[in-house]
Order: C-alpha cells, then sequence, then structure tokens
C-alpha cells in the first residue's frame, strides 16, 4: 500500500489530454460520451468529439490491490524527489477545448484534498470563461464521508460523476484481493446514491466491477446487482474485462461466457443500465 498525504499546495501526480469521447467507463452514459445534459452541461448533443478531458492520475492509494491495473503509480511515490504539482498548475492547463476534468491512478483518495483544491479553483476559472467544466472522480471509495461529500457537491454543481470501483461484495474477498475491508466503499455508495435523485439528466453516480477469472464471478456480481437494485436500479453498472497484471499476471483474461454471465446476473437482480466494458479484452476461452 503506497500512500501520501495530498495537501492542498502539492501533490504527487502526472496529467495527460485525454479526447473525448474518452476511454472513461462512464462515457456511454456521461455528457462527453452522450451530449446528456446539454445546453448546460454538455458542448453539443452527442458525443464531445474536438473537446479534451485533463486526466490527472495520482501517484498513490488507500488500496492493495493484487490485481491492479495501474500498478505503476507506486513508482511515482518511491522517487527520492517525486514531481509534486500545484493545483493551480493543474488549472493553468486548462484550455477552451478542455471539457472535463478526471481524477484517478492509483486512487485520488490519498490526496482528495488536493482534488478539491484544484476542482475549486477550477470551477472557478471556467465559470469566469463561460466554459463548461465537468469534475469527475474515478475512485475506490474509501476516503471520509466528509471529504466525498464535497466532491459530490462539485460533481452535481458541474455536471461531472463519481465512478466508484465495487470490487467485490464480500469482505474477506476484498480483504485478500485488496488488503482491506470494503464496508467504507460500500457505505460511501450508499450514502452518494441518495444524491442521485438530485440531477437526474446526469449521472451522478456510475458502479464498475472487474470481472476477475476465479475470484469475482456471477455470484460476486449478483450481491452488488442487489445492492445497487434496492437504492436505485438506474444506477449505472460497469463489467470490466480483466487483463493479467501485477501479482495476478498467471491468470487468463475474462471470457466473454463468464462476462456475459456476470451481465445476465446484474440484470436478473433488476438493473436496468448495465454494459460489458472492454470487450476488446475478453477471450473465447469457455469458462
Amino acid at each position: 500500500m503506497v500512500r501520501h498525504a495530498g495537501t492542498k499546495k502539492q501533490g504527487i501526480l502526472s496529467y495527460y489530454f485525454d479526447p473525448n469521447p474518452t476511454n472513461c467507463c462512464a462515457s456511454w452514459v456521461c455528457p462527453a460520451g452522450t451530449g446528456c445534459g446539454y445546453p448546460t452541461h454538455a458542448n453539443v448533443q452527442g458525443p464531445e468529439r474536438g473537446y479534451f478531458n485533463l486526466a490527472v492520475f495520482y501517484g498513490a492509494c488507500n488500496f492493495n490491490c493484487l490485481f491492479c491495473q495501474n500498478w505503476h503509480f507506486r513508482e511515482m511515490s518511491v522517487k527520492k524527489k517525486p514531481k509534486l504539482i500545484r493545483p493551480e498548475d493543474l488549472v493553468a492547463e486548462i484550455h477552451k477545448k478542455v471539457s472535463c476534468i478526471c481524477y484517478f491512478g492509483g486512487d485520488p483518495s490519498p490526496q482528495m484534498i488536493h482534488s478539491l483544491r484544484t476542482s475549486e479553483l477550477a470551477v472557478e476559472k471556467a465559470r469566469k470563461n463561460k466554459q463548461i467544466l465537468r469534475v469527475c472522480w474515478e475512485t475506490n471509495g474509501g476516503m471520509s464521508w466528509q471529504l466525498l461529500k464535497r466532491a459530490r457537491d462539485i460533481a452535481l454543481d458541474s455536471g461531472g460523476c463519481i465512478k466508484i470501483d465495487l470490487k467485490c461484495h464480500d469482505e474477506n474477498l476484498h480483504k485478500a484481493l485488496c488488503g482491506v475491508s470494503n464496508k467504507r466503499t460500500l457505505e460511501n455508495f450508499k450514502l452518494l446514491a441518495k444524491s442521485v435523485p438530485e440531477c437526474p439528466d446526469i449521472p451522478l453516480l456510475i458502479g464498475t466491477t472487474l470481472l476477475i477469472p476465479g475470484y469475482v464471478d456471477e455470484d460476486e456480481v449478483r450481491e452488488i446487482a442487489r445492492m445497487i437494485a434496492g437504492i436505485n436500479p438506474n444506477i449505472p453498472y460497469s463489467l470490466l474485462g480483466f487483463y493479467p497484471h501485477f501479482y495476478l499476471n498467471d491468470l487468463p483474461r475474462t471470457s466473454k461466457s463468464h462476462a456475459n454471465r456476470c451481465l445476465k446476473a446484474a440484470r436478473d437482480e433488476g438493473l436496468r443500465r448495465v454494459k460489458i466494458g472492454n470487450q476488446h479484452l475478453l477471450s473465447n476461452a469457455i469458462y
């Protein structure tokens, strides 16, 4: 587990401009990919081609997942002199064709204070320039509710969304795979879901689950889907294909049959907006 206590003044991160519609796991339901929220929170009535997402990759995480898809974030935190970037430096990079910011990593959780300060400055700049700028987080949901609540308010105000990775439902399995309990993640998801009706045109909350062969199967997905459907069956849920990484580099890729079983399980529990993402990673194996 690699931590970094981000402050308002600096953070360990890298960033780049990702063309919209981006490969974000929410692009199938968000303004950047669909134009929902037009004209208040989207520039066009459809995919925002020609616009960009400022993708902010934080070099820290509060989980220690054996299957980490972005494990190289660890190298950013162990450098003797890691590159520190101020919120003002990030905001200065926002030009007129940037229509959203997304914080991920690693995970934004250990550096939430930095992301919140950056967001406040960015939204202020966008309003002065009469520019649409949505603010989003892609996270394991393991931060304090007080900080997540501030992120929720910014996302609601800007037309952004919060994507929470629900790695599995069973707490013991979560501890084995990620090194920590998932109680806070599940509780934060439920608390955040209460605000979903406040923005009916744009999804505030999106759930995702990585389908890990031998570990995260249709039984786990069914439990997660049951939880989500019990709160609000219209919350989008994306099932993601697994590719061998980090300590689980000896596992096979997610098979199409595995993904389709999980898709059916989620729909059987009543979820109305479910899809399989990363389909190009799926194998034709039978398991």
